[in-house]
Order: structure tokens, then sequence, then C-alpha cells
């Protein structure tokens, strides 16, 4: 029987990883570069950790399971900003002003997988708490941005796009739409772009909710609010202003976010979204911990991979493997005893080694796979370990030279 990885997850072989690091490469140096600090949590939490805000309907989303002979609901993280929540409250009031924290978890969600959607999928998180002033959201959003730089992406290639809960709302209810309706109404404003406009207006109407209410998210529509007044200030400052616009046809799905809003997209829409983000002052407060305003976003690696290989900005196969220094091949008896000796010397001393373990001495051949490891140098043991020397050779530029054998390590330090 032939078992093959659950429906919805990866295989990381050693091209298809060292790919994903390069993607994680690029989040962790941004995240350093802008002062935050890596943290971690469980896999797996207590259940009602997200069942408190978002009720019971949220299970269905989740991997939630029972320990055997346990009376306790756990379930596979969907997202990091709950854990991240209750870890804040678990300081409580001894965490510093500004408390500047990034995560590059696992998370799971059990959901039909589609493009750009799977159940299990690394997620870059950085979150600021403490400041509540949209200096924090431009700041936090100018970190997401400085790693999409750093990937090879420009302001041509993706956009910012930001709204406010808060206005929002304000522009639901003054089209006529009853308070009791909100919730459901900023649901299915969120799900608009995932359906074409015949269904999405079904939806409406099966909800009974106007359609005028919608109508007026069809396109960029000019709205002032002191928040997003500032923020297109603190964007301009940060440098990225480009990058980004305002449309207040996004508002995110979970109920948590209390103020400015985000997500980014590739320009042409032709994929789910990036990243998505926002501020949440209250959620902290709700897991028992102190008030305190809180910003931030989570960016999935599956889209923005797909966004990567469809610029021509990923690589395929093993252009982001390891490149050794050194690769060691025996080309003769005496060659095969001291392999063990030399390799052990140059690896002590932070020297990254790899040797040949075919048994031919044919010497192009043992070179050519040297060369598919991408390695700079070989060394190749041979008749001259009788005079205590080695050839060394230079697998760029093709020129060689020997060297004494006890002076290998020092050759390459």
């Amino acid at each position: 029987m032939a078992h093959q990885h659950p429906k919805g997850t990866r295989d990381f072989f050693p091209a298809e990883l060292a790919a994903l690091h390069h993607i994680e490469c690029a989040w962790r140096t941004a995240s350093v570069n802008a002062g935050f600090d890596e943290i971690e949590g469980p896999t797996f939490e207590h259940l009602d950790l997200y069942t408190v805000k978002s009720g019971e309907g949220i299970v269905s989303e989740l991997f939630s399971f029972k320990r055997a002979g346990g009376d306790v609901d756990y379930a596979l993280r969907p997202e990091f900003t709950p854990t991240l929540a209750r870890m804040a409250a678990a300081k409580g009031r001894s965490l510093s002003v500004p408390t500047k924290w990034f995560g590059i978890p696992s998370h799971f969600r059990a959901e039909r997988p589609q493009r750009g959607r799977l159940r299990e999928f690394k997620q870059w998180n950085v979150d600021l708490l403490g400041i509540d002033a949209p200096s924090a959201d431009a700041e936090v959003i100018a970190t997401a941005i400085h790693a999409l730089a750093e990937l090879g992406l420009t302001h041509n290639d993706v956009v910012v796009r930001i709204s406010h809960r808060s206005v929002v709302t304000s522009m639901l209810l003054e089209s006529g739409l009853d308070a009791s309706q909100l919730d459901q109404a900023l649901a299915l404003l969120d799900k608009k772009e995932k359906m074409d406009d015949e269904t999405f207006l079904s939806k409406v109407n099966e909800a009974g909710l106007p359609e005028a209410a919608f109508t007026q998210f069809d396109g960029n529509t000019e709205i002032s609010h002191p928040d997003l007044d500032v923020l297109q200030t603190e964007l301009s400052r940060w440098g990225v202003a480009d990058w980004c616009t305002f449309d207040f046809g996004i508002v995110r799905g979970l109920a948590y976010y209390t103020g400015i809003v985000f997500e980014i997209h590739e320009r042409s829409g032709a994929e789910r979204a990036i990243a998505g983000g926002g501020r949440y002052d209250k959620l902290i407060e709700m897991f028992g911990g102190p008030a305190m305003p809180a910003v931030g976003f989570g960016m999935g690696d599956v889209v923005l991979s797909l966004v990567l290989k469809d610029k021509g900005l990923l690589e395929e196969g093993d252009a982001y493997m390891p490149t050794p220094e050194v690769f060691v091949v025996s080309a003769s008896d005496e060659g095969d005893d001291a392999i063990p000796n030399i390799v052990s010397s140059l690896r002590a001393h932070g020297i990254h080694a790899r040797q040949s373990y075919k048994t031919t001495r044919n010497v192009g051949k043992l070179l050519t796979e040297a060369g598919k490891t991408r390695a700079k140098n070989a060394i190749i043991l041979g008749a001259e370990l009788e005079e205590g020397n080695v050839v060394v050779k230079n697998l760029e530029s093709g020129e060689q030279i020997q060297v004494p054998l006890a002076s290998v390590v020092e050759h390459f330090s």
C-alpha cells in the first residue's frame, strides 16, 4: 500500500525546504532589522481560546480533538494572534512599551484545500503592542513591505489595501442597514471578492440585506477619518506610500479587529491576499491582561510563493541549497583512508565540506559529482598523497594547485 501525505499538506524535500527557508530568511531579516523579537507558542491550544471571541461556529474550521481518556478540548492553531494575546496577558504589566514580537509558526485549518489555501502552512506574524497611534500601524505595514522588497517584489507587483472598521460600519449603517444586521453584512462584505456579482447579490438577498448598502464599496470612496489621515502621513514618512491605497471594501473577517485593517494583494488580483492584519486594541484585555493597544499582521507562505513564482522571483530546484566550500574526492586507496580525517578537520573548523561516496577512480566523474553540489572547490586525493600533498581545484575558474596535506585546513581558513 502506497502512503501519501494528507490532503492539503506538503512534503518538503531538501530543495523545496531550501526555497521555503529563502522566504523565511526575508521574513526574519525584516523583523529583526525593525527591532522585533522572535517568539513561539504551542502548536495546539485549548479550544476555548478560539471560541471565546469567535463563537462555537469556528470549531468546524479547526482541527479539534480530545486527548484519549481526557475531557479537555484542544485545537491545532489556525492563527497566531490569540496565542500572542494569551502570552501578552500572562506577562501583564511587566511587558515593556512597546513590545515588538514576531514568529514564523506552522498553522492548521480544517477547510477544503484550494489554490492559495492549504490545511497546513507557515505564516509570518508581526505584532506591535503598547502604542495607540497610526505610527505603529505604519511601522508594521512597512515591515511587511521591506520583506516583500527583499524578495524582489515592487509596488508595481503588490498593493497594500487599507480600510478602517469604524468607517465601514458607519457606511453600512448610514446606507439604511439595521444595527442587528451589521455582523452578517460585514461577514458578507469580507467574502465579496471571492464571489461573482450575481452570487454575491444572491447572498445579500437571501440574508434580507439591502443591496444599496454594498454598492458603495464597488469603487474607491474618498472618506476622511483622523486615523487614516495620520496614517497617510506616516506611510509617506516610512517611504512606503507608493505601495498603499485606501479601499473600504476591506473589512477582515475576524471580529477582534477594532480600527485600521489592511490586506496585501498582488496587483492584478489573480491570487488570494498575500497578508492581512490590523488593529486589535481589546483582545489582550479580553484574555485577562491589561488594556493594551495592539496592531499586527499574518503573511502565509502559500500565496506568497505563488506570486513570487509568477513573477520569476522564486527559483525551482536546488538554487537555494547550501553551497559547499569543499568537496573531497579520492582517486587512490590512500585517499580512501585519508578522507574521514580531512573532512572531519575541515568541519571542525567551521568549513562546509562534503565528500564523495563513489568507488570510482575516474576523476572526471568525481568532479562532475562535485559540480552538481555547486561546491566552490574540490580536494583530490590521488598519487600526490605519497609526497604529502593534495590537489585543490577551484571549480569556478578551473585553476588547480598542490597544497601540503598538513596545511589543507589553514588553506581554506
